[in-house]
């Protein structure tokens, strides 16, 4: 992911900007300042997941979002203050990810549309811009849900209606959509049920929240970073392999585990790494810390002995990133995809993992899309997938249900002949190829594949990120859990145990067949044995095992 590199004027200069009523220079200092606060609080966004599944993406999605939407803005600078929230609100349908990031999309596609034709903006149009994108958000909603983002728009938007009436300055008025901003975010679990069992608040209310939060700070001089000197449990360290990119100096990859000495300061440790590296995360489990980072070849045995200098090394990994990226581009060449003649029904997929893709491939996709849990694809990344396809005939598998969303709105900026079959995950997705009628039309495939994602059933088991009690079960951080078609069913202390836990809460008895999608984080022999444990088991019921490639989850699998 590529971090834009943003810097506020001076206190003069933002005074002189953010005169009311504001230009277009000054409204792309508001979403500037928005944009460096929820990437500030990005972490705590991500955290506030409903399960303790170690896949929370809300704040990355929101800020990939607010990237595209700046980087898009950022390109047409202009003093009108109209074209400068059009070209923004542009750059975030285009990079929306997940549901956040396409909700947030509309939110500044409404914003905009107030603004249009106007060259400065006053409270009253900001009154009417939030009118109109809480309107534009709530639209772009099939079944709108009360104690989410939604409702925090509509809080915010209430309270600059009243601010508006009591002749509120700017600042006042953003300081009056800030504070209901907080109390509905606080709310938020007394309207949705599961937000108060999970024991956290909505993650896109509060992404929203930090976003406003932010343009309020920057108006009063607050700042608006915090110290990157954060420490977390070594098992939420993102130590994952899917760089889209290898961005320069991240030529390798170090991870070190130490015991620091009696004088280690954290402060200090990730300052000195900062001058070294990028990409710097430090977690600490039973008295181990862990330290990863990016750097460039000539530097990569720096952070070794900056290190030793601070505690004793006890383990150090290194990885060529250039090598590791050449061989998954490798891999994803191999693939087979299938040749598109015009007029046919051409099949994009979203893939988590090089298995997966490999499986998809030899099923007949014409493109596959990288992406699942922590890595939804944008509109545009899903857009590219099928632009180019010599065929005005699309069906695009999402599967994942935080990736339909920006699959309907890659059908808004496409001519072509688009249907999205709303498949939630993996096996939903084979499933569905495993239908598809080569020479039938658009509407037989969609009507076919759909009744497919109906008959199959899904397993997931990962590690708990956090201790919770939900839907009656009660989970331990760290503890093995598993989930059946998106609901938490068991959690245990092995792969094992929770396993058998799933297969008791399964509906066996509509089962023929059982497929094991193993992941990054299990080996092939431990595949195997538990393999060998569930024949054992249930004898009468076909296994197979594949080789998945997912992150986070060490098994995905298929009750069909």
């Amino acid at each position: 992911m590529n971090e834009l590199s943003l810097t506020l004027p001076d206190e003069a200069e933002r005074h002189r900007l953010l005169q009311s009523p504001i230009n277009g220079e000054g409204l792309m200092l508001l979403f500037e300042a928005g944009l460096i606060w929820l990437t500030t609080n990005q972490q705590h966004v991500n955290s506030l997941n409903v399960f303790p599944v170690p896949d929370g993406d809300t704040g990355t999605n929101m800020v990939l979002t607010m990237q595209a939407a700046f980087s898009e803005a950022d390109q047409f600078r202009s003093t009108n203050v109209g074209e400068s929230a059009r070209h923004f609100a542009q750059g975030a349908l285009m990079g929306a990810r997940g549901n956040s990031g396409v909700i947030l999309s509309q939110i500044w596609r409404g914003f905009s549309r107030a603004l249009d034709h106007y060259e400065t903006m006053d409270t009253g149009l900001l009154m009417r811009a939030m009118q109109e994108a809480r309107n534009t958000a709530y639209k772009g909603v099939v079944r709108p849900v009360e104690g989410t983002i939604l409702t925090v728009m509509k809080d915010m938007t209430t309270a600059a209606e009243n601010a508006l009436k009591e002749n509120a300055s700017l600042s006042q008025m953003l300081l009056a959509i800030v504070e209901a901003g907080d109390q509905s975010v606080k709310h938020t679990p007394e309207l949705l049920p599961i937000l108060k069992q999970a024991g956290v608040v909505d993650s896109g209310g509060m992404g929203l929240f930090y976003i406003f939060e932010g343009m309020l700070r920057m108006l009063q001089g607050l700042s608006l970073d915090a110290s990157g000197a954060v420490l977390r449990p070594i098992a939420e360290l993102d130590l994952s392999h899917a760089l889209e990119t290898v961005e320069e100096g991240q030529d390798y990859e170090v991870v070190i585990d130490f015991a620091p000495n009696g004088s280690f300061v954290l402060e200090q440790y990730y300052d000195g790494l900062s001058e070294i590296g990028t990409s710097i995360q430090v977690g600490e489990g039973d008295g181990i810390y862990r330290m990863h980072i990016h750097t460039e070849l000539e530097k990569r045995y720096e952070p070794i002995a900056y290190t030793e200098s601070v505690g004793t090394v006890k383990k150090i990994m290194m990885e060529n990133l250039q090598e590791q990226m050449n061989g998954r581009n490798k891999e994803s060449a191999k693939l087979n995809l299938a040749s598109v003649n015009p007029g046919d029904v051409a099949v994009v997929a979203v893939s988590p993992g090089e298995g997966l893709s490999r499986i998809f491939a030899s099923l007949g996709v014409a493109a596959i899309v990288q992406g699942g849990q922590t890595m939804n694809p944008s509109v545009k990344e899903l857009v590219a997938a099928f632009e180019n396809l010599p065929t005005d005939k699309i069906i695009i598998l999402p599967n994942n249900k935080n990736i339909i969303l920006a699959a309907q709105n890659a059908v808004k900026v496409s001519v072509k002949k688009i249907a999205i079959i709303p498949t939630r995950n993996t096996p939903q997705g084979f499933a569905a190829m495993l239908r598809l009628i080569p020479d039938g039309t658009l509407e037989e495939n969609e009507a076919s594949m759909c009744e497919a994602i109906t008959e199959v059933h899904t397993g997931e088991i990962t590690i708990s990120t956090r201790s919770v009690e939900i839907e009656g079960v009660q989970v331990e951080k760290g503890q093995v859990i598993a989930l059946y078609d998106g609901k938490l069913v068991s959690s245990s202390a092995t792969i094992e145990g929770a396993l058998d836990e799933l297969f008791q809460k399964a509906h066996l008895d509509e089962v023929e067949r059982v497929t094991f999608f193993y992941g990054e984080g299990i080996t092939q022999q431990q595949v195997n044995t538990l393999g060998d444990h569930i024949r054992e088991k249930y004898p009468d019921k076909e296994l197979e095992i594949h080789e998945g490639g997912q992150p986070h989850y060490q098994l995905i699998i298929a009750f069909e």
